[in-house]
């Protein structure tokens, strides 16, 4: 079977909320909110904190070290070559990728793309849940194979396809076999990212409620929880999610 790695894209430097990675809620950085729940994908895939040589990023390393993943560090604006040159140096089949600002996202979904992709691992280039958008911003998977990292690296020119690692890929459905999964669902215009203030402030109460009885909660215990305090949804409901 294809070994497939989770690779987690994490700086300090975001423009609308600075430093929002380590943010804490309870005491623990959002990052360790995220790697904990990423060690219980199926499979066990190891997992890398891909972040950048910037001084200011080295609390990232530390907080990965803390957590017993490796880390990477590369170049800051052409993500896409730090992604290609931490798969060169690690050499998966395929990389599942995820950005360090989706705290709650579920394992569940990964589980679901991954074997996907396993299913057809030699027929399908990119496999994600938001070719069409199916789930809540936040829950946000995207796997795509080494070969298609390797001739997206080589083919991107555009600093935006740069900077957003997989934009080739499906901007070039003729070059790259898409698949995209999931089921359309009712909360999918939900943030539970985390971009702004408002977005922080809405993923602390979901921690705060639900973390300490339920570690190991989903997607559907974070829906859950929403209905039961629909005023909740207000509070980043306004918020625009930046265009590519």
């Amino acid at each position: 079977m294809p070994q497939v790695e989770i690779y987690v894209q994490a700086r300090m430097s975001s423009t609308r909320l600075p430093g929002k990675v380590l943010r804490e809620v309870m005491g623990k950085p959002l990052l360790e909110y995220q790697l904990e729940r990423l060690k219980r994908v199926a499979g066990k895939p190891s997992v890398v904190v891909l972040t950048t040589t910037n001084q200011n990023d080295s609390e990232i390393v530390r907080v990965a070290d803390r957590c017993g993943c490796s880390s990477f560090r590369g170049p800051e604006e052409d993500v896409l070559t730090r992604y290609f040159q931490c798969a060169m140096k690690r050499n998966p089949d395929a990389i599942i990728r995820v950005t360090a600002d989706c705290p709650l996202i579920d394992p569940l979904l990964i589980d679901e793309v991954i074997d996907t992709y396993k299913e057809h691992p030699y027929e399908i280039d990119y496999v994600s849940n938001t070719l069409t958008r199916n789930y809540p911003r936040g829950m946000d998977v995207e796997l795509f194979s080494f070969t298609a990292l390797e001739n997206t690296h080589l083919l991107a020119e555009s600093d935006e396809e740069r900077e957003h690692v997989t934009l080739y890929m499906y901007r070039h459905p003729e070059l790259f076999k898409l698949q995209n999964v999931g089921e359309p669902h009712h909360d999918k215009n939900l943030r539970l990212t985390v971009d702004t203030e408002e977005d922080f402030e809405l993923i602390e109460l979901i921690l705060k409620t639900l973390y300490p009885q339920k570690p190991d909660f989903a997607l559907d215990d974070v829906l859950a929880l929403l209905d039961k305090h629909p005023e909740w949804k207000k509070i980043n409901a306004h918020i625009q999610q930046k265009s590519v």
